[in-house]
Order: structure tokens, then C-alpha cells, then sequence
């Protein structure tokens, strides 16, 4: 959920809300696929943010130019510029575990939680068919989905920053050249 550039594939970190909110109204198994689909972009996300932060620490120091006066006057080796294999895999850990608490693991907890106490509560409280309850459980969950991301991803970051990001000492996103 975290990142800031559109990409087509970010609907697919939701797919477990989804399929939490949609728990009172299909099988269990079509629940446990939309976290299948969901991981699948979790990983998916975390191999993309490795190969980024591969590119990024094989790319030279200094962009070529085009100017015969900025030229290098010695030769450069294929080692100077190799990938970094700790920037490479602290941006896989980082992406993969920060989306799996905030794309997974805390919505799909909280969207299921709201779920079930909305059902119970609407059983207790109104003599609403069960279909209708039902229905209506799974439009609340809906309608939490967007309502819960920021705060998620808000305490994700800070979880990250007080605990595993202290170990690659940058807070945020992981280590990338400018």
C-alpha cells in the first residue's frame, strides 16, 4: 500500500480485505485465496523493490555525459559498479515485511474483527433477515477498507523504525542512492 507512484497491480494488496469483508457471504476457501492473491503481490512487490535497488547500486557514481572534458582518464572496472548485495536485500526484507504487516496481516486482522462484531451485533440488535445481515456486514467492511490504510501504514512505519529498520539504520523506506 505504501508506495506514492500508481501501478496497476496495488489492488491486489487488498484482495484479503476484500475477501475478509466478503467472509460472512462465500466460502472459506475464496477468503483464503484472496490472501493467496494478496501474498502473491506482497512477494511481488518485494522482488520488484530488490531488482530497483539492484539497478540502483549498479548504476555509476556519476551519469556518462557527453562532454569529451568530463571523460574518466582512467578506466573504470565492471567490479566498481557491481550490485550491493546488502542494499538488495534490505530492500526485499523491508518491502516484504512492512507490506506484509500493512497489506496483509493488520487490515485482513482488523477488517475480519469488524466483520465478525458487526455481524454479532446486528443479530443481537436488529431482526434483520440473516441474508441482510449478512450483506450489510460485508458493505461495512467494504466501506472500512479505506478508512483503515493510513493509520495501518502510519503504525507500520513507526513499528518499522523503532525495531527492525534500526538494524540498516535508515528510518522509512530502505537505503536507495539519490
Amino acid at each position: 500500500h505504501g508506495d506514492t507512484v500508481p501501478d496497476p497491480t496495488i489492488p491486489s494488496g487488498y484482495a484479503n480485505e476484500v475477501g475478509e469483508s466478503f467472509r460472512p457471504l462465500v466460502p472459506v476457501p475464496v477468503v483464503w485465496a484472496s490472501y493467496g492473491v494478496a501474498t502473491a503481490y506482497v512477494t511481488a512487490d518485494a522482488i520488484d523493490k530488490g531488482r530497483k535497488a539492484a539497478a540502483v547500486s549498479a548504476t555509476p557514481p556519476h551519469p556518462p555525459s557527453h562532454s569529451l572534458l568530463t571523460l574518466p582518464l582512467t578506466p573504470v572496472s565492471p567490479q566498481a559498479h557491481a550490485q550491493d548485495p546488502t542494499r538488495v536485500g534490505v530492500a526485499v526484507v523491508d518491502t516484504f515485511v512492512w507490506q506484509s504487516l500493512a497489506s496483509v496481516a493488520i487490515p485482513g486482522f482488523t477488517i475480519n474483527r469488524l466483520c465478525a462484531a458487526s455481524l454479532a451485533l446486528l443479530g443481537s440488535l436488529t431482526r434483520w433477515p440473516l441474508p441482510v445481515r449478512r450483506w450489510t456486514t460485508t458493505a461495512l467492511g467494504l466501506a472500512a477498507i479505506p478508512l483503515i490504510i493510513t493509520p495501518i501504514d502510519r503504525t507500520v512505519d513507526f513499528l518499522m523504525d523503532s525495531s527492525l529498520r534500526k538494524l540498516y539504520g535508515t528510518p522509512g523506506e530502505p537505503p536507495t542512492s539519490h
